[in-house]
């Protein structure tokens, strides 16, 4: 009979793989933000700045004591990670570089197609604009005529695709941003060496993938582990599970009292056993962070139906515009909407929704102030104005 794994369990599990039971503490080196990353698989990119860009947020997240230029320095200080796309552009650890190369021919095959085939330029102009990055160094796409000074949103000029392409493809890389704006140059300026040797087959591509996503998930079904990198298709994913003779086949409860069957990583056992008390603190999570990301796993385990809405429209939105999901403990028990004004210092909380069942109480309400008080320090915002009624 599978292992049954109860839902509080699961949660803790999940929580626990991605950083988020225990308390956020201590020094944080670039040693430390390089292991973070690593322990994460990735750190999803974004460019909206309510409060603070979501790589900065999910890195706080993990440690108080990170700091916005901190993730900057690893990239183009230290090559300690790159850019590219899982489900969305990311930073990956280098080292994971030599297993990333069928995702580079997946996505140049994909960028070379369709309609971003039918968008790229002649071949002669393709390798104008790629002269121009070899001769040159890093370039952004600024740097060449026709940039428009106002982008419209998803519009891209032809030297835009360009190089998007020849970065989804490996042939460029992100050497290094200023504000947000990229850089592109060379991959094989921008990785070292040793990285850059490519030994892995497609077979062990894959392998490597899948074992390294079931043991940052702790366990999934073959989807789950399909969607943690998106560098894999789900048949290939099902292959890799019919032959792996490690994997523990587990039924999960979910959180309306029913089971769901997935996998785990051999050490299931000595990892459940292992788990720690959650800490009672209450966390302002991003959007974007690995632990709400995938709504199917989010809903199944923690009841927490959740929605970014920056893509609806005003007055159909639940919510809010960027709204975040509030995490204490091993559930999640509401949602803020939050911006901050850096230029006054302050952070505006402009709606606060409790989920059904959870009682404001003083202690929350202090734990959502300290709360509050830390990401205030992340941006620098040393005031906190209420918009809304606090709760008391």
């Amino acid at each position: 009979m599978p292992l049954r794994i109860s839902n509080q369990n699961a949660r803790r599990l999940w929580l626990h793989s991605q950083a988020l039971l225990t308390e956020p503490t201590g020094a944080f080196s670039q040693d430390d933000l390089l292991a973070t990353i690593k322990g994460l698989g990735f750190v999803q990119l974004d460019t909206i700045r309510v409060v603070a860009r979501a790589h900065d947020h999910i890195l706080w997240s993990r440690n108080q004591n990170y700091r916005e230029p901190m993730l900057g320095k690893a990239l183009a200080d230290h090559a300690h990670v790159f850019e590219h796309f899982t489900h969305d552009a990311s930073v990956i650890p280098t080292e994971f570089y030599p297993y990333w190369q069928r995702q580079f021919q997946r996505m140049g095959k994909a960028t070379s197609t369709g309609s971003w085939g039918t968008a790229l330029p002649p071949k002669r102009e393709r390798d104008r604009i790629l002269k121009r990055v070899e001769d040159e160094g890093p370039l952004c796409s600024r740097d060449f005529p026709g940039a428009p000074k106002r982008k419209a949103t998803w519009s891209r000029p032809p030297h835009k695709v360009v190089l998007d392409h020849f970065w989804y493809a490996g042939v460029l890389a992100t050497s290094h941003r200023k504000g947000f704006t990229k850089f592109y140059d060379l991959a094989e300026r921008v990785i070292p060496d040793e990285h850059r040797d490519f030994p892995h087959s497609d077979k062990a591509q894959i392998n490597w993938l899948c074992t390294e996503a079931l043991d940052r998930l702790g366990f999934g079904s073959e989807g789950t582990i399909q969607r943690f990198w998106e560098a894999a298709n789900l048949a290939e994913v099902k292959s890799w599970t019919a032959v792996n003779k490690t994997l523990i086949p587990v039924e999960v409860e979910t959180a309306d009292g029913g089971y769901e069957t997935a996998f785990a990583p051999a050490n299931i056992e000595a990892r459940l056993a292992e788990l720690p008390s959650p800490s009672s603190r209450l966390r302002i999570v991003n959007p974007f962070d690995p632990v709400v990301r995938d709504r199917p796993r989010l809903a199944k385990l923690f009841g927490f139906d959740y929605r970014i809405e920056i893509f609806v429209p005003a007055a159909k939105r639940a919510f809010g515009y960027y709204v975040y999901p509030l995490l204490e403990g091993d559930r999640f028990v509401g949602r803020i909407e939050v911006v901050a004004d850096r230029r006054a210092g302050k952070l505006l909380v402009k709606n606060l929704w409790g989920e059904p069942g959870v009682r404001a109480s003083k202690t929350r309400t202090k734990k959502l102030d300290a709360e509050l008080a830390r990401l205030g320090r992340l941006v620098g915002a040393k005031e906190v104005e209420w918009n809304c009624p606090r709760p008391a």
